[in-house]
């Protein structure tokens, strides 16, 4: 992936439309990650209208997007759902017929949706739309519940915040774990959520800072090679295991099994990047026990294998590495 353009129009969301600027637009260089040519396009050149009462002037059309690796369609207004902007709608159907990475966040889903591509295909769009797109569009199916969805290259992420996910999730496939580490610590947000935690989480912020399963959470990462199950965690809270499994899943937006995997598989991936060890030793290391357990979450979480992964995103050389 090295080129990508990010399409706004008019009634387009800033933060969204900042989230894109944010993880694909910046020079990162002096941290070891690659630019990528990003260029923001607009249907009509010129003036584009925020919904906060400010314009954009975009200096390019449709044209260079429908030569991008990736295209990253922001947010729709909902006075525009039911008659989306023809030029978008070939847009969509074009970058998906010829298997670019195609992107959304929150109701920019809803131009996927009218252009076709995500007919009999899984999607999401932010918890508060997604009865309305299942209305117009019965033959998607729609996961309201979830971070993003990933289905081919098609990615479609919840509201706001949930974009910066699905664009980290991107980047990891992309880039491997190392580097999109250092782009989320450039960000100042964490690396690890993925695409199935809760788009609502009972508890976002804790009402007593005391009271919150971080500490423990901090441990199990530095213990991922013992047997952590929510017995063991439980203790170390000082709960009961129902209390703190519930507790956990309204904080994290994940069951502890579902979210000590993802750290799993996490380790793993900066394992596989930084060292040549065997796979049985990384499994180990990382606390799947195996080799085959390893390769089970790896295809699970990431659509590939361990060793495939390695290849592509080894630091094996002595610049990345230095980096």
């Amino acid at each position: 992936m090295k080129t990508v353009a990010c399409v706004i129009h008019d009634g387009f969301s800033p933060f969204e439309f900042g989230v894109a600027c944010e993880a694909f637009g910046l020079d990162r260089t002096d941290s070891g990650v690659p630019n990528f040519d990003f260029r923001v396009v607009a249907p009509q050149p010129g003036a584009v209208a925020s919904t906060m009462g400010f314009s954009v002037n975009v200096e390019h059309d449709l044209s260079f997007a429908y030569e991008a690796d990736l295209v990253v369609f922001c947010p729709v207004p909902k006075s525009s759902w039911a008659s989306i902007d023809p030029r978008l709608i070939d847009l969509a159907r074009d970058a998906v017929a010829r298997d670019a990475w195609v992107l959304t966040v929150c109701s920019g889903s809803f131009i996927l949706a009218a252009a076709g591509v995500l007919d009999g295909r899984r999607a999401t769009t932010h918890w508060r739309y997604s009865d309305v797109m299942a209305d117009m569009y019965p033959q998607i199916d729609i996961d309201p519940d979830v971070l993003f969805v990933q289905d081919g290259r098609i990615i479609t992420s919840a509201g706001t915040a949930a974009g910066i996910d699905a664009c980290l999730h991107l980047l990891r496939l992309e880039l491997g774990a190392e580097l999109t580490n250092r782009i989320a610590r450039r960000m100042v947000v964490p690396p690890q959520r993925d695409g199935g935690q809760a788009q609502f989480i009972d508890r976002p912020i804790p009402v007593v800072p005391n009271d919150s399963l971080a500490a423990v959470a901090d441990w199990a990462v530095e213990h991922l090679t013992e047997d952590l199950g929510v017995d063991q965690l439980a203790a170390r809270a000082l709960m009961s295991p129902r209390t703190f499994a519930r507790r956990f899943k309204a904080e994290y937006g994940a069951t502890p099994a579902a979210w000590l995997a993802r750290q799993r598989v996490l380790h793993a991936q900066r394992m596989l990047e930084r060292s040549d060890l065997p796979l049985d030793r990384i499994a180990e290391e990382c606390g799947f026990g195996s080799a085959a357990v390893l390769r089970q979450n790896f295809a699970r979480v990431l659509g590939t294998t361990p060793t495939a992964y390695r290849a592509r995103f080894s630091c094996a050389d002595p610049e990345t590495s230095a980096a």
